[in-house]
Formats: structure tokens, C-alpha cells, sequence
């Protein structure tokens, strides 16, 4: 039985992981002197309901029935030298979050637009290393700071819950939403080019440093950058631009992040902890005379700690980022609070059933600046519990359900403003039923 429990874990775990994503280590290892060429894939189909207090613009309002999905290729090589330096390369393709397909089915003739019309790169890396000395990773991708997170539970339901990208939480209106820093696995992180270095496992322990210069992709920020009155708008595209008088963006440059991971097994527990660390800097703002207050962005330091253990079907979580920082990593701006979130949760497997449960909350300044007169605290929290039938190691079918709210003095969810009169609070709840197959 026990046997039965693990290997269904891991079937689980390979299942609702995504490919190419959060792995240091070569996608599929390979004999030396050989290459492996794969072209793996990711479609979730799913249809749900959800209710939501903050669910009217302007007298519209949402259809609460909604289908949800996504489609994903990781396509790329793993290979080995002769003398057992393994290298190789992954790019992950995704349908874009686009409106140009919208009423896809509306009868408009030979000049109506169809389905999904684009795609777009989310990560795109090569790495280069051996088990003895850790690997480097070139390219678009996940740092150190996410690569050894633990503790983060999203094996269950859709996947993700609260750090959904295709899941019936992207459905949701955006205003009801929590926004959460704790899923360090978010594209705010990997959609980024950066160098990183991942180190051998000794006695339990690794490590992993990552250097990012500025938030810019593959061939990203690049076109603004080559005059001077390109770099003079108030908001220039040009993603090396480390200080102008005119513009105050926020997105980050010279990131460093670095973590610790020490995995271990204690009688029948499997157990992992991390710590971690990630720094960056603001576009520095060089006007004279200097910028205050809500014109003014501090720079970001994130903070987190992890651990989770596994017995037999049953893994437990949890996991702490906090200092100074935003939803979504981005710059809080002068006179602001930090921001504090965190993650339990748990998911049991027998046979080929799952079920799991994770709770976050968090608080962060949220709406308020210096002027708007809104409480200085946004409060959020939410609730999933989902559960999984798997049909095979390439399918599963989920339902999920999910709850959240938000909380900030004076502030009117609905339409996204400062009011005295406003009660301050938004919510929303959701369940999802649907398929997730992966190759």
C-alpha cells in the first residue's frame, strides 16, 4: 500500500508540475555523447461559476459562467559530452491573454477573427553544468529565489489556485482578486532574462545565486534605448535605463536573489526547508528637485522561508515572504508599509485520488498613498480545496473550489477608488470543475 501511495504521488507531482518550469536539473538526463529533442505539452480545459461582490462596471456585468483554459509547448534538448557535461536548452510557448478573438463565434464572415491569434514566449533557457559541480542557466527563466521554494502547495484541483494562468481565478474580477507575493513560481519572476547558478547537493544542502540587470525578456526594451529622446518620455520602453528625470517606472533592475535548500529523510518523513533572498532596485528618479512620496519608489527587498514534509500520500506546507515590496513584486512607493503573506497547506493522495487545501493572507499598503487618505493596510486572504481523479500519468480530472477577500478603510472596490462612504471590502468565491492533460 504504501508503495502504491508513493508512486501515485510521484505520478501526481509529474502530472500537475509544469514542464520545464521550477526543475534545476536536465529535463529528461541522457547517455553521454547523446541528445534528446522533446516537444512536451500543457492543455487544461475547465468550466465554472463564480459570485464576486465587485462584479459591476458602469451597470455591465459578467457572465458568472465561464469556461477557462490554457495551451503550453515546452520544446528544446537535453544532451551530454562525452566526458559527462550535460547541457541543453527549453522554450516555452503559451497562448496569449488576448481580446482579439473575442465572439470568436459570431457570424462575421471571412474577416472575422477566430479563436486564439498569437503566442508568445514565456521562458526561454539554456543551461550547462554537471550533478558534481551545479548548473548555469542562461535565459529566461526562473531564479534561485524560486527554483528552492518550498512549501508552496498547488498539487491539487487546477494547479495553481491563486496563481492561476488559464484557471477559472483568472476569470474572476480582477478588483475581488487577492493578489498575492507568495507564489514565487509567478511570471513577475521568470519572464525575465537573468543568469543563474544552481549548486551540487552536499549533505542535504544546496544553493542557488541569480543575477537579473534590468525586467526585460529576449529581445525586450531594446528599440527604446538607441537615442537620447527615446529615453525622454515620461515613461520610455527602454528596459537598460537605470535613471532619467523623467520617468519613475516600476520595474526592477540589478536583481540579486539568492536561496538555500536542505532536503533530508527522517525515518519514514521526507522533508525540505529553504530560505531565500531577493534585492533590487528602482529606475532612479534624477529630477530637480527629488521626487517625494508617492513620485518616490523605494527600493525591494523580499524575504522567505519554507518547509514541508511528506509521509507515505500526505504532504504538508508552508511558506513566508515578506520586507519591502507589492503584490506582484512590485516597488512600494515612500512612506509605505512592507508587506507580509503567507501560504499553509496540504494534499493527501491514495490510489489515484488527491485532495488537498491551502489558506493564504497577506498585507500589504495596497491602494494607499500619501494623499488618497485610505487605510494604510490592504488585508486579503483566501481559501482553496480541490480535489483530483488520475486517469493516467498524462491526464487528470479536477474540481476546485476557491474563496477570497480583500479589505483596505475607505476604499471602493467596485469602482477601484478612494470613498469615505465605501464599506472597504471585496470577496469572491468560485468552484471549477474541468481536465488537465500534460505530455
Amino acid at each position: 500500500m504504501r508503495k502504491l501511495l508513493l508512486a501515485t504521488a510521484a505520478t501526481m507531482g509529474a502530472l500537475l508540475v509544469t514542464v520545464g518550469g521550477a526543475q534545476a536539473q536536465p529535463v529528461k538526463p541522457v547517455a553521454p555523447g547523446t541528445i534528446a529533442v522533446h516537444l512536451n505539452g500543457y492543455l487544461q480545459f475547465g468550466i465554472g461559476y463564480f459570485g464576486s461582490s465587485a462584479n459591476n462596471f458602469g451597470g455591465s456585468k459578467l457572465n458568472p459562467y465561464n469556461t477557462i483554459g490554457d495551451a503550453r509547448l515546452y520544446s528544446g534538448f537535453d544532451a551530454q559530452t562525452l566526458n559527462g557535461i550535460d547541457y541543453g536548452a527549453q522554450i516555452e510557448v503559451r497562448t496569449t491573454a488576448s481580446d482579439a478573438g473575442t465572439r470568436a463565434g459570431l457570424n462575421t464572415g471571412t474577416s472575422g477573427t477566430a479563436g486564439t491569434t498569437s503566442l508568445y514566449v514565456k521562458r526561454a533557457y539554456g543551461y550547462i553544468g554537471t550533478p558534481e559541480a551545479g548548473f548555469v542557466r542562461l535565459g529566461q527563466t526562473d531564479s534561485a529565489f524560486t527554483l528552492l521554494q518550498t512549501g508552496v502547495i498547488e498539487g491539487y484541483g487546477d494547479g495553481a489556485q491563486f496563481n492561476s494562468d488559464g484557471g477559472i481565478f483568472n476569470a474572476i474580477p480582477s478588483n475581488a482578486e487577492p493578489g498575492t507575493f507568495v507564489y514565487a513560481d509567478s511570471s513577475h519572476l521568470y519572464s525575465t532574462n537573468k543568469v543563474v547558478y544552481l549548486s551540487p547537493t552536499v549533505a542535504g544542502f544546496s544553493m542557488g545565486v541569480g543575477f537579473e540587470p534590468n525586467s526585460d525578456g529576449l529581445k525586450e526594451g531594446t528599440a527604446a534605448c538607441s537615442t537620447a529622446a527615446s529615453l525622454s518620455g515620461a515613461n520610455s520602453a527602454c528596459g537598460s535605463i537605470a535613471s532619467s528625470p523623467n520617468t519613475n517606472a516600476n520595474f526592477r533592475r540589478n536583481t540579486i536573489d539568492a536561496a538555500l535548500l536542505y532536503a533530508g529523510t527522517f525515518g519514514d518523513f521526507a522533508t525540505k526547508a529553504n530560505l531565500g533572498i531577493l534585492n533590487a532596485a528602482p529606475i532612479a528618479n534624477t529630477a530637480a528637485p527629488a521626487p517625494t512620496g508617492a513620485n518616490r519608489f523605494k527600493g525591494m527587498t523580499v524575504y522567505q522561508a519554507g518547509a514541508q514534509t511528506s509521509f507515505g500520500g500526505l504532504t504538508l506546507g508552508a511558506n513566508v515572504k515578506w520586507g519591502s515590496v507589492t503584490n506582484g513584486y512590485g516597488f512600494k512607493i515612500a512612506g509605505a508599509r512592507n508587506a507580509i503573506d503567507y501560504i499553509v497547506g496540504g494534499t493527501y493522495t491514495v490510489g489515484p485520488w488527491v485532495a488537498g487545501v491551502s489558506f493564504i493572507d497577506g498585507q500589504s499598503s495596497g491602494n494607499w498613498n500619501m494623499t488618497n487618505h485610505v487605510g494604510r493596510t490592504l488585508d486579503e486572504y483566501g481559501v482553496a480545496a480541490g480535489g483530483n481523479y488520475v486517469v493516467g500519468k498524462d491526464l487528470s480530472l479536477y474540481l476546485q473550489y476557491e474563496y477570497g477577500h480583500r479589505h483596505q478603510a475607505d476604499w471602493n472596490f467596485n469602482a477601484n477608488s478612494a470613498s469615505a462612504a465605501a464599506s472597504g471590502n471585496a470577496q469572491f468565491q468560485t468552484i471549477a470543475t474541468g481536465a488537465t492533460y500534460k505530455w
